[in-house]
């Protein structure tokens, strides 16, 4: 990819060798950094080269009575004003286009500073609007009209104040293994950014429980991303989520996809614990019969901090982990714990994140002695 801001906009750090030549320098720090406990081979599922993000954010820069796209720069010496983003999606890059000419038009601009898009494969947009100042029946009249001049989802944000003008959400379908899956994405909460490499890490993640059987333990389990695909593999699933949007989101999607034997439950991992282990009870549990759960396998996606010492004895009591990471560092260190109990069975990386130092990783783990 060609971009007329790289080495000064701090959105891609790492450019100066290419795509190819960045994601091979990943993938070797990895394998180093992993070595002494894993010394096989890593499987690499790499993302497109441009036009990838389906999630972006943009500052609004005033200047001069007109309005410009900014990012912060990559010296970290305040903002860089932006015409374009090669590492957005198409349909966002041609809203992009109008939008600041719209904006103006529309003298919707004054408090405006700064816009997040979310985009569906199929050209679906929610733009969120955020400002310094309250919104009012004018604002929201002539958002409407935006909405209908480009063909998007309009939210209005400010503090303590959010503005619906007709829907907060787009729907996203992924082809896993050559099965569709639809799913609700809701704006200002989490989605994976690169739908391309979602599917890659889905489908892996997929091949690896296969022919377990059993029923699933899931941590972490946002809105269902994985949740969903895995549910075709196990008896039943239990997953665990302590956002209520994002378990709110999770059953729409079990639904939108005729899923049926998914139990979605608002705990933390912690509280979970402490409720398999008769320690704590909990109302969000009644009527379920945790204990009646054959649960031999275990599926987490932790924020970046990992999982530490006592959730990695939680999780060295299955015979099956499977571990998405979005933190080598921490991952190596949950590792360390977890290779006491359990052997490294296959290793992937994902490169959700191009011109960047950042890099994705997925590990089986097996408890050992376990057929």
């Amino acid at each position: 990819m060609k971009c007329e801001y790289f080495g000064i906009c701090g959105s891609c750090r790492d450019y100066e060798e290419g795509y190819e030549g960045q994601l091979e320098r990943k993938v070797s720090a990895v394998q180093e950094l992993f070595f002494p406990l894993y010394s096989g081979n890593i499987t690499v599922c790499p993302s497109p080269a441009e036009r990838y993000r389906s999630r972006a954010e943009f500052k609004i820069y005033h200047d001069d009575g007109g309005i410009s796209y900014a990012m912060n720069r990559l010296d970290r010496q305040g903002a860089l004003k932006i015409e374009r983003c090669g590492i957005v999606s198409p349909s966002i890059a041609s809203v992009m286009e109008k939008l600041l000419i719209e904006i103006s038009d529309l003298g919707i601009s004054h408090k405006l500073f700064g816009v997040d898009f979310l985009a569906s494969g199929e050209g679906e947009i929610t733009l969120s609007m955020l400002y310094h100042k309250a919104l009012d029946d004018e604002w929201k009249s002539k958002a409407h009209e935006l909405e209908k001049r480009l063909g998007v989802y309009v939210i209005g944000r400010s503090r303590k104040q959010k503005v619906v003008l007709s829907q907060d959400y787009v729907t996203e379908t992924l082809n896993i293994g050559g099965r569709m899956y639809r799913y609700i994405h809701i704006e200002n909460s989490f989605t994976q950014p690169n739908p391309r490499v979602n599917e890659q890490m889905i489908t892996w993640s997929l091949g690896q429980i296969d022919k377990i059987g059993g029923d699933l333990l899931e941590l972490y389990c946002g809105a269902g991303n994985f949740t969903i695909p895995f549910a075709t593999k196990f008896d039943r699933v239990l997953a665990t989520e302590i956002s209520k949007a994002s378990i709110h989101a999770a059953k729409q999607n079990m639904a939108l996809n005729g899923v049926g034997n998914i139990e979605f439950v608002r705990l933390s991992a912690e509280e979970f614990t402490q409720a398999l282990d008769g320690v704590r009870e909990f109302r969000r549990l009644e009527g379920l019969n945790v204990a009646d759960y054959h649960l031999k396998t275990l599926f987490v996606d932790p924020p970046r901090a990992g999982l530490g010492e006592e959730p990695c004895a939680f999780a060295s009591r299955f015979d099956h982990i499977l571990y998405i990471s979005c933190n080598p560092e921490t991952l190596l260190r949950d590792l360390e714990i977890l290779s006491r109990t359990h052997t490294i069975e296959a290793m992937a990386a994902f490169d959700q994140f191009p011109y960047t130092h950042h890099l994705e990783m997925g590990v089986k783990l097996t408890k050992k002695g376990c057929v």
